[in-house]
């Protein structure tokens, strides 16, 4: 008979007749599925249709179905429910095999010829070989009705502001009265949690009208400046001023207007807004800083488009000599610095481009800028140091700092020279220097100035242990050596001999002040020593 070889197989896996093998003892799958066809072939032999005919009963004897059968049968579920789970996880598990328990009277006749067993018992052959877990219909018991106190809204007023301290999600929308809304502010100030009263002042801000808002904080000020802060925060400039308006707080209010230039980009609105903020109500040292600050950007404003204005006095104001010329735009244009730049025919601007435009920048870079760029210019253009000094009244020591370091970064030591020589009534020069002159020799130093200037300015410091500290930081040897002359002080001499270069200039005048006879050459001319008292 030919066959294919899918018949053959289902005929020999068919067939009660099988091949021999050596595994058959030990194969425990082949077994259970032996057991199994035993257990379902069970049910071939009881006929649901003769139900009515069969009487069955229990291992107790009493008739299954009946009220007491049913009452032992809901007993023995609730009660062997757990025990039976921890029986089937001691059964799956692999470090020990725990017996089979004993059939007990609660078993049915219905449920052993069903193939099923009752939870709490040993599971069918059925239900072993299959991968579903065995369900539990026992009703779960309610969770405590405190542990649903987290999802309601109950809650006092106390018991909110507790919980918003704690970082908890809640609703404030449950507070719809004003006397809610006041008791849980003032809750929340009684915390004296800062994140707290924030949160329900958003809460009041969004619910309540502008007018109440203000009349419940006025009497509160804990939380009145809360809010003045979470609203300069925000940047709500509008709720702000009408904050202030309403607390008749002039001052206040005027800065909070003048804080909003920062938020004009052109500096021509930029301009005409602080014109607008000299009028306001500010305290007296206030009102000049904002009357400077709009000089100060009307002055940046004509420097980066600069005017040929040069015959007016320097104290007159910007527009009025403008108008006192002549018409704005009949005045001959002579140049910008972004212009100068541009075209590259100013050297200073072609070899130091500028990094920055001068526009909304603060009073010592605007002096520092014009020290640069703009430092030979006459007293009477806008773009002048010295006329910036005399409009702005900048201190002689502010105005020297920022000079010498913009001419010393230029290496111009020449006005360096320039700007520390004065004269007085009988025409004697002098160098004078209102910010020391060991600050001098810093900022030379610095700007990588040589060493006959620095020991210039170095010869000027008054105290000695400064000259000398600082002679030797930047190793100016002419000056330690003429130093330790002057003090008589041969161990210090004999010390920085060691430090100075073999056969060098230096050390051949250390060695003449040293022997006090003979002479030794130094850069400018021949050096005679005298005979020295040493102190030591």
């Amino acid at each position: 008979m030919n066959r294919t070889k899918g018949d053959e197989e289902e005929y020999w896996n068919s067939s009660k007749f099988k091949a021999f093998t050596f595994d058959d003892e030990d194969d425990e799958l082949s077994q259970l599925k032996e057991s199994k066809r035993a257990v379902n072939s069970l049910r071939d032999f009881v006929d649901d249709d003769d139900d009515d005919d069969l009487e069955r009963v229990s291992w107790g004897g009493e008739p299954v179905g009946s009220i007491s059968w049913s009452i032992k049968e809901t007993a023995g579920t609730s009660g062997s429910n757990h025990e039976g789970r921890e029986q089937l996880k001691s059964r799956n598990s692999f470090s020990s095999y725990a017996p089979l328990p004993k059939p007990t009277s609660t078993y049915s006749l219905s449920s052993f010829f069903r193939g099923r067993t009752r939870p709490g018992s040993f599971q069918s052959l059925s239900d072993a070989l299959s991968d579903t877990p065995a369900k539990s219909y026992a009703p779960e018991l309610g969770r405590p009705k405190g542990e649903y106190r987290d999802y309601s809204n109950d809650w006092s007023p106390s018991d909110t502001v507790r919980r918003l301290r704690k970082g908890k999600v809640c609703s404030l929308e449950r507070f719809r009265s004003l006397q809610d809304k006041l008791q849980l502010l003032e809750e929340a100030v009684s915390m004296h949690d800062g994140n707290v009263i924030t949160a329900v002042l958003i809460f009041l801000k969004r619910t309540l009208s502008k007018e109440i808002l203000f009349r419940e904080l006025e009497v509160r000020q804990v939380a009145l400046r809360h809010l003045i802060h979470f609203l300069k925060e925000i940047g709500d400039q509008k709720l702000l001023l009408d904050l202030f308006r309403f607390l008749d707080r002039t001052e206040e209010l005027a800065l909070s207007h003048y804080r909003e230039h920062l938020n004009i980009q052109d500096p021509e609105k930029r301009k005409e807004f602080l014109k607008t903020c000299i009028g306001l109500p500010f305290s007296a040292e206030d009102s000049a800083h904002i009357q400077d600050h709009y000089t100060l950007l009307e002055r940046q404003i004509i420097i980066e488009v600069r005017l040929l204005i040069s015959t007016f006095s320097a104290s007159m104001p910007v527009f009025s000599a403008i108008q006192h010329l002549g018409d704005f735009y009949a005045l001959p244009i002579y140049a910008n610095d972004r212009h100068l730049e541009s075209a590259g025919q100013t050297e200073i601007f072609r070899k130091h481009p500028r990094k920055a435009s001068i526009l909304n920048m603060p009073l010592v870079t605007t002096l520092f800028y014009s020290c640069f760029y703009h430092y030979t210019e006459a007293e009477g253009t806008f773009s002048s140091p010295v006329n910036l000094k005399k409009t702005f009244k900048i201190p002689d020591k502010q105005y020297v700092l920022t000079a010498l370091a913009a001419r010393a970064k230029l290496r111009a030591w020449q006005d360096v020279d320039a700007l520390f020589t004065t004269k007085n009534w009988l025409g004697y020069t002098k160098k004078r220097a209102p910010i020391g002159f060991h600050r001098v020799v810093e900022i030379l130093h610095k700007n990588s100035a040589p060493v006959q200037i620095l020991q210039e300015y170095v010869n000027l410091v008054e105290d000695v242990d400064t000259k000398l500290n600082l002679a030797t930081k930047f190793k100016c040897h002419d000056v330690v050596i003429d130093t330790c002359r002057d003090l008589k002080d041969r161990q210090q001499l004999l010390a920085y001999r060691s430090k100075v270069d073999k056969g060098s200039a230096e050390e051949e005048k250390i060695d003449a002040i040293l022997n006090s006879s003979g002479s030794v050459k130094t850069d400018h001319c021949l050096f005679f020593p005298q005979q020295i008292r040493w102190k030591n």
